[in-house]
């Protein structure tokens, strides 16, 4: 190949769209996107691929950066002797997960930057993580790992032992990622199970889970606990007890902004001090969804706070002028003190005493800021504070000798004038590209939000959904795109971005009571079953059926820092079957169900989202059909929606009169009314409730509260 012809002579990421990858667009290593022309000039050139994956708010990813990747000696190693290839793990989950399997298969553990070396036909023979420049703390320094490999691939013997491992990786990937057991049946009461385990492996000291640092929200064992306190499970309450536990934790110390709202990624300590200081968009969808079905069961009015002002920070920072929702904010921003300086992590978010003085004009309510949350001189995070509560109301209200409502108040001016002040700070960078699957969380969430805190929110997760529709979805071809990026549409979309935006299409129906959400769930649903399930493997694929072919297909079973896409697939499967005129979404969610029984019986909470999904069909959904005009419901008729934790709930609205249930059935493509609205009229002309569980249905009822009395009982 010609030098002229070779696209691994010049970094060839100025022409891409991702912020990550255009993040090192300017590094001396030639690096490549992930496309064919990249593939083979590693055949061509016969030397092995150094893939290098992560995102754009990954704190340890700009740090290789700077200590490697900039490096002009590294560089030219990397160019000489690899093809040096960049992978967006957020554009690329596929790529992402294939080779993170054999990751952490190997090293026991996992993370980004991932970095893999892998021969020219994309099989693993090297993995690991962050690599420091020179050895340290028993890791090899990147450069003189380059050197050993490379030296390596140019000794016969040696390369045949690398190929040879990398044939035995990649079929351990194969094994990781492809198996799908013997058809089987789940095991009895999984949602007991799983809770019996959340509960034994809480940290009842701090909250959440593990013994020690980073704890990350484990929101999927939180409704578990949820669920199996809602069905009586003993020891309910201690369930209950760990739910509160965690969901205080994580409000009241670092993982929470609590001066502008919105969770960070995770917590770097048992006691949930010191985050990671980047927001991920998923994050700010999945736990204030906790936090909602937490709010309805315990009735503690700090978490609907902590939804509304979470909600606050996702429409300020992270929503498109038209709708959609970015992706992330870094961890890293130049210091209030050095705005032309270098970046720090955390820097926008940390406080000294001097800065909150600074900042709040009643000295008063400055001290009292400062030692609600801990802000001093030492500081807990390179001399400067990570908010935290430190001191209850109670006590600081005695010690100043004010009423609590006066104290609040102060604290709450106080509060305001900081989010002034850290207005004009350097600000973190914003990773502008719009995923369809991340706005299914946050448009979920918001639509549960909707029914829950102020239907406001269900005009927000509207605008959201219309724009991924716009400009994401083809319905000539009933084909969903992953990405958008400044007018640029890429990346055919994965099962996640089909199934939850899907499940964000149907939530918003269950808020509003719109046909047309459930008409464009239906749509995605049956895009699901034909592009993502294998009927001879019994199983949804993560990526579509014709897509690009990787070392392994990978299937997405656990949950990860996102929910498991099979899990929610099945879940929305399951919720749609009720609305469609065959079984075919029923017969594809049981036969999942049924193929990974082993699975999730073993370890129901690694795979928390289909164990939910495995209880909801075991149970059978608590079907609430609502006959009335959806244009004009009746005023507060979901307000118990809000005071009730209800498991397993499905919403089914249903006009009242015969001419617009038939427009209904026209829009859905139906013929007749599926059975969750057959037979199900008003009764004596008002608006009217029906529930149903497992072919058993209450009488007509006027009032939601006395259907959902029926329901639990």
């Amino acid at each position: 190949m010609s030098n002229s012809a070779d696209p691994t002579a010049r970094n060839r990421l100025d022409e891409a769209e991702s912020p990550y990858l255009r993040q090192h667009a300017d590094n001396p290593v030639n690096w490549q996107p992930w496309d064919e022309q990249a593939l083979e000039a590693a055949r061509e050139r016969d030397v092995p691929i150094f893939l290098s994956i992560g995102y754009a708010a990954c704190h340890w990813c700009h740090v290789m950066e700077a200590e490697s990747f900039q490096d002009e000696a590294i560089a030219e190693r990397l160019n000489e002797n690899f093809v040096p290839i960049k992978v967006d793990r957020e554009e690329r989950p596929d790529i992402d997960s294939v080779y993170m399997s054999i990751c952490q298969q190997v090293t026991g553990g996992g993370g980004w930057p991932l970095s893999a070396w892998l021969t020219p036909d994309g099989k693993p023979f090297y993995v690991g993580t962050y690599f420091p420049p020179e050895e340290k703390r028993g890791q090899p320094g990147f450069g003189e790992l380059l050197d050993r490999l490379s030296d390596s691939w140019s000794d016969p013997e040696q390369r045949n032992e690398m190929e040879n491992r990398a044939q035995q990786w990649t079929d351990a990937i194969e094994s990781d990622l492809e198996d799908v057991g013997e058809p089987g049946d789940p095991a009895e009461n999984l949602i007991g199970t799983a809770a019996t385990v959340a509960h034994r492996g809480a940290d009842r000291d701090h909250g959440g889970w593990g013994s020690g640092g980073p704890k990350f929200p484990q929101t999927g064992r939180i409704h578990a606990l949820l669920r199996a306190h809602a069905d009586g499970e003993a020891p309910s309450d201690d369930y209950l007890a760990v739910v509160e536990q965690t969901l205080n934790a994580m409000a009241d110390r670092g993982l929470y902004d609590h001066v502008g709202g919105g969770f960070h990624r995770y917590s770097t300590d048992m006691q949930w001090a010191i985050p990671h200081f980047e927001k991920m968009l998923y994050d700010n969808a999945e736990i204030p969804r906790a936090f909602l079905a937490g709010y309805r069961a315990i009735g503690n009015e700090r978490y609907a706070s902590v939804v509304h002002e979470t909600f606050g920070f996702v429409q300020r920072e992270l929503q498109h002028e038209d709708g959609g929702f970015f992706s992330t904010l870094d961890a890293v921003s130049r210091p209030p003190s050095d705005p032309e300086g270098e970046t720090e992590e955390g820097a926008f978010y940390v406080w000294t005493p001097e800065q909150v003085h600074d900042a709040v004009a009643d000295e008063q309510a400055a001290d009292i800021f400062c030692e609600y949350f801990g802000v001093t001189g030492k500081g807990n995070f390179e001399g400067a504070t990570v908010l935290g509560v430190r001191k209850p109301i109670d006590v600081l209200a005695e010690e100043y000798e004010l009423s609590e409502t006066d104290l609040t108040e102060k604290l709450q001016r106080a509060l305001n004038e900081a989010f002034e002040a850290r207005e004009s700070r350097p600000r973190p960078a914003r990773d502008e590209k719009i995923l369809a699957g991340w706005n299914g969380l946050m448009i979920s969430t918001l639509a549960e939000g909707a029914l829950v805190l102020d239907d406001a929110y269900a005009d927000v997760a509207a605008d959201a959904l219309e724009f991924v529709r716009e400009h994401l979805w083809d319905a000539s071809e009933q084909r969903l795109s992953r990405r958008f990026k400044d007018g640029d549409v890429a990346i055919d979309g994965y099962l996640e971005d089909y199934a939850f935006l899907g499940r964000g299409a149907f939530d918003l129906y269950q808020a509003t009571g719109d046909v047309e959400y459930l008409d464009f769930a239906l749509e995605l649903a049956e895009a699901v079953v034909e592009a993502f399930w294998d009927s001879e493997d019994g199983t949804l694929y993560f990526t579509p059926t014709g897509g690009e072919t990787l070392v392994a297909r990978p299937q997405e079973l656990t949950d990860r820092s996102t929910p498991s896409s099979t899990g929610v697939a099945v879940s929305l499967l399951l919720a749609l079957s009720h609305f469609s005129d065959d079984d075919r979404f029923a017969d594809v969610a049981e036969r999942v169900i049924r193929s990974h029984a082993d699975r999730i019986s073993s370890n129901p909470l690694q795979h928390a989202s289909l164990t939910l999904a495995t209880d909801t069909y075991e149970q059978a959904s608590l079907e609430l059909t609502l006959v009335c005009d959806p244009a004009e419901p009746p005023a507060d008729w979901t307000e118990p929606l809000a005071d009730r934790y209800v498991p397993r709930r499905l919403l089914a609205w249903r006009p009242d009169d015969d001419a617009t249930l038939d427009s209904w059935l026209d829009t859905l493509g139906l013929t007749e009314a599926p059975p969750i609205w057959a037979g199900r009229d008003a009764a004596d002309g008002e608006p009217t409730v029906y529930a149903c569980r497992s072919f058993a249905c209450s009488p007509p009822q006027h009032d939601l509260g006395e259907a959902l009395d029926w329901g639990q009982n």
